[in-house]
C-alpha cells in the first residue's frame, strides 16, 4: 500500500481481521467439514464429534470485528464460511491425493 487509507489512516504496518463477519459454531464448523469430506472419503459418514470439557483459555464465542478491514482497506468479504470452506476442501483433498 502506498499513501493513506481512509480517515487519513496509513494502512500499512497494521494488525487486520479478515474474516467473514458471521459467528460459527464448532458443531456448524464440523458439518461443513465433514459434508465436504464424505464425497471423497465416504468412510467418514458416521463419524460424530467427540465431546469434551472445555479447557483453561478456549475461546467459547468469537466473532471477529472486520470494520478495520472494511475502513481502511475496503475489505468486503467474499464468501460465508459453508461457500469458502467448499473451495478450501476440494483443494486440500487434491493436495492430500497427491502425497498418498
Amino acid at each position: 500500500f502506498q499513501g493513506e487509507g481512509a480517515g487519513g489512516v496509513d494502512p500499512t504496518n497494521q494488525v487486520y481481521n479478515v474474516a467473514v463477519g458471521d459467528r460459527t459454531t464448532l458443531n456448524q464448523l464440523y458439518e461443513q467439514l465433514h459434508l465436504n469430506l464424505l464425497p471423497d472419503y465416504p468412510h467418514l459418514q458416521n463419524v460424530k464429534p467427540i465431546y469434551r470439557d472445555f479447557r483453561a483459555g478456549d475461546v467459547r464465542h468469537s466473532l471477529a470485528d472486520i470494520s478495520k478491514s472494511a475502513t481502511l482497506l475496503g475489505y468486503q468479504p467474499t464468501h460465508h464460511i459453508g461457500e469458502g470452506l467448499k473451495v478450501a476442501m476440494a483443494w486440500y483433498v487434491r493436495k492430500l491425493k497427491i502425497t498418498q
